[in-house]
């Protein structure tokens, strides 16, 4: 063997010290059951009221973030020193004063017909009925605008989905009325079919509160559009009479209102690499107040997406104890529900160098279904846009949770796209390598059953400690995870 000098030897074992350092974070140990159970039984109350986007709820739920991340010891890095980014959504409804007649009959606006595209229409146009079933296209019957009645069938739309009652007016909208209008129709007249009609009520509270979208957002400002209408099943012989004339005058009001991304940061260790940010992402908001199910009308939203919420503080509490050479930065994004606007406004306007952003390493629904399952979106072609980044997600799922990672769920033909569905995206679309750490689905999604009580906590703090192994190996790396090229991004 060869003879080492003590100082060389002293040398040799720092060195050794240092690099275990960075692949076994000793600070994991900060990241506790008890202290994300704790946070999560507080943010999922019903002291917040479900955190609806753009409303007092929102906003007092990220206030209690930002008190629990100053108590954590996280620096604020929102705006003009604060822990807050406050951003406009963009509102617009069917006011009131909108009416609906066919023939000599007026409808009562959600009573006996629902609007299901938020566009201003004043139309005058005569009914053709075209019938039941392949009915986007029209065939020899002449459609230009005419107020095209249809009756609705579910024949070639896919329920095995989340939610289906509450998506399917949607699904039949944009599966048939897109070609119908492109054809020339003025108008699509729906005839509900049992599901459609069983789904009325559900629907109601979502469309009536409209559109929601940021500055710049192909919502933001609404244009006259051939409306949608939904009538009631039993109004199909009717519809079917002739010489009838659709006459629709619906009015759009847009207004603002404010919601907000809660952004803290850890500081790094190293001189130059303390400038770059590993990007921690969850959301505020959920569904607010809704209709009822089992007495219940409070859509806490305890997996969707407090999980994450509680993750990021806990993640912070280990980065606070011993910091990476790279900065955490962790952003709450608010308005996740209305479309993503949160994490879009802060990826077009982040509160610190986008070039200084070296990763995102979002979570959503990391706390339900089997103990030992879970799936990294992103991680497979086309929506793999950082194979090194992947690489190191992978790593730390092997040091550490050991997950049996579902695979389907990134695929673009899933059914649920639910790649798409999360704060990651406005993030990769930028050019910024992200992945979306999720637990998938389950039957209390998006109900007043998603409650603290339903939590898998040993799982949530493994899907905890995944993320932070994760976020160690990007703080730490020598070289920042790199874009893969001609990543493209069809929908």
């Amino acid at each position: 063997m060869r003879y080492l000098r003590p100082g060389f030897i002293l040398l040799a074992s720092c060195f050794f010290l240092n690099s275990f350092s960075q692949t076994k974070p000793s600070a994991i140990t900060a990241i506790r059951e008890g202290d994300i159970k704790k946070d999560l039984y507080e943010m999922a109350s019903d002291h917040f009221r479900g955190r609806e986007a753009g409303t007092l709820d929102e906003l007092k739920a990220a206030t209690w973030l930002a008190e629990k991340a100053k108590a954590a010891g996280f620096l604020p890095a929102g705006d003009d020193g604060t822990f807050f980014q406050f951003f406009p959504l963009i509102r617009s409804r069917i006011m009131p004063n909108s009416t609906i007649k066919i023939g000599d009959r007026s409808f009562d606006l959600w009573q006996n017909v629902l609007i299901s595209q938020i566009a201003p229409a004043n139309i005058s146009a005569p009914v053709v009925f075209i019938g039941k079933g392949k009915y986007d296209d029209p065939g020899n019957i002449d459609i230009k605008g005419k107020a095209v009645a249809i009756e609705v069938s579910k024949d070639d739309i896919s329920l095995d989905i989340s939610l289906p009652n509450r998506r399917y007016l949607g699904y039949v909208s944009r599966k048939y009325a897109v070609n119908l209008v492109a054809k020339g129709a003025a108008a699509i007249i729906f005839i509900s079919d049992e599901i459609a009609d069983d789904s009325w009520a559900e629907n109601i509270p979502y469309i009536t509160r409209g559109l929601y979208d940021i500055e710049g957002g192909p919502s933001a400002n609404v244009q006259a559009k051939p409306p949608y209408i939904w009538l009631h099943k039993d109004e199909l012989e009717f519809i079917k009479t002739s010489g009838l004339v659709l006459t629709a005058n619906l009015n759009v009001e847009t207004f603002e209102y404010p919601s907000v991304n809660v952004v803290g940061k850890i500081l790094g260790t190293d001189p130059k690499l303390k400038k770059e940010n590993v990007l921690f992402s969850g959301h505020i908001d959920h569904d607010g107040i809704r209709m009822a199910e089992g007495g219940d009308s409070i859509y806490n939203g305890a997996d969707d997406n407090a999980s994450a919420c509680v993750a990021l503080l806990a993640i912070g509490r280990a980065f606070k104890k011993l910091p990476g050479k790279r900065s955490a930065l962790f952003v709450w994004h608010g308005s996740e529900e209305r479309g993503l606007l949160g994490s879009k406004w802060f990826a077009l306007r982040p509160t610190v160098p986008k070039s200084s952003i070296v990763a995102v390493l979002n979570a959503d629904m990391i706390a339900r279904n089997h103990p030992d399952s879970a799936a990294l979106l992103g991680s497979q072609p086309p929506h793999l846009n950082s194979k090194a980044l992947v690489k190191m997600a992978m790593e730390a799922n092997n040091e550490g949770p050991k997950f049996k990672l579902d695979t389907l769920w990134d695929k673009p033909e899933h059914p649920e796209t639910f790649y798409f569905r999360s704060d990651h995206l406005p993030y990769a679309r930028e050019g910024i390598p992200s992945i979306f750490y999720t637990t998938m689905l389950h039957p209390e999604y998006h109900t007043p059953m998603d409650e603290a009580s339903h939590i898998d906590y040993k799982k949530l703090l493994k899907m905890t400690q995944w993320m932070y192994r994760t976020g160690w190996k990007v703080a730490n790396a020598n070289v920042k995870p790199a874009l893969e090229r001609n990543f493209n991004l069809e929908r």
